[in-house]
């Protein structure tokens, strides 16, 4: 079984369908989805639609973003409403109208909430963990707050107690290109931004990219060449 990590989507459900499309998946390989599935971006509902297209065919293991916590604290809470707006929801909203407007979050199906209510915290293999923001150096994963977890932005990364290699999202790259650091490598590129949605596979460092034009390249992580 081989592990593609796929980076925050941000609703670019183009360069996420280009991904798709591009890579070299078979049934029995397993997906990782760092999560911010949603907002800032134009289609955060063909996203989600592709998400569960996915479940049928592929093991997918999606993560939790802090744009998930939003949208779901919006749902129950006028004031965490207003905050998930500015922060890009109103693109959400608008994706799900059926009407071309701005939306209402009661567009939203009930299977799409279900989604979001059941991503995960982190995942594991036997030398990599992935989890969608950061992760403190010498607490178990099991251990770590939310805070890390969702929230907190990668800086410097020190090794992390399990020795394993830390997989990220959360801090955008504006280069367009992951960042390597000799124990965390984080694959946010800005796909909303006009930058790339990048997958990278775990048994080679080897990655691909798209684009919302659905240009697609591809190059390896030096810093983990063999």
């Amino acid at each position: 079984m081989r592990h593609w990590v796929i980076g925050d989507i941000h609703g670019c459900a183009n360069a996420l369908q280009a991904l798709l499309n591009t890579i070299p998946l078979s049934d029995s390989d397993a997906i990782i989805t760092v999560g911010d599935y949603v907002d800032r971006g134009p289609n955060s509902y063909g996203v989600i639609e592709q998400l569960l297209h996915i479940v049928k065919s592929h093991r997918l293991y999606p993560l939790r973003g802090n744009h998930e916590i939003m949208m779901l604290r919006a749902r129950d809470n006028s004031d965490d409403y207003e905050e998930w707006l500015r922060n890009g929801g109103d693109k959400t909203l608008a994706s799900y109208s059926p009407l071309g407007d701005a939306g209402n979050i009661h567009d939203i199906p009930d299977h799409h909430w279900s989604f979001l209510e059941n991503c995960l915290p982190y995942y594991e293999t036997i030398n990599h963990f992935v989890v969608h923001a950061n992760a403190y150096p010498d607490y178990p994963l099991n251990e770590q707050p939310d805070y890390m977890l969702y929230w907190e932005r990668l800086n410097i990364a020190a090794a992390h107690m399990s020795g394993k290699t830390m997989i990220c999202g959360h801090t955008p790259q504006k280069t367009g290109l992951p960042q390597q650091q000799s124990h965390a490598v984080c694959i946010d590129t800005y796909a909303h931004g006009g930058g790339w949605l990048t997958c990278l596979n775990l048994e080679t460092f080897k990655y691909w990219q798209a684009n919302q034009q659905q240009q697609v390249r591809s190059d390896y992580l030096p810093l983990f060449l063999p």
